[in-house]
């Protein structure tokens, strides 16, 4: 069995490994900010979004509001008309009667 010689580590090489190191740190510093910068203007494309939904959502349950409010206005004003005229019908006909 052979037995592979042990390369020495000379300053020259360990110049170059920490010029690759550096450099491999240096790409992903970047790759890093690049993709800060994408999430970045996702997030604030998401939020523009969910900002004109919430919008368009508050605009639509204020106008569902207003009809039920009118809605509830109108039965309620039915149901006294009605009351009043009936108990004024009543008094009428105790009147006529007596």
């Amino acid at each position: 069995m052979a037995v592979m010689a042990k390369e020495a580590w000379t300053d020259e090489r360990l110049d170059d490994l920490n010029k690759r190191v550096d450099g491999g740190f240096k790409e992903t510093r970047e790759e890093f900010r690049a993709l800060r910068g994408e999430m970045k203007s996702e997030f604030q494309a998401i939020r523009g979004e969910m900002k004109a939904e919430s919008q368009a959502i508050r605009g639509d349950l204020g106008g569902q509001i207003a009809a039920l409010h009118q809605m509830t206005f109108q039965l309620f004003a039915g149901m006294m008309v009605t009351l009043i005229l009936g108990f004024g019908g009543m008094i009428v006909t105790l009147l006529i009667k007596f």
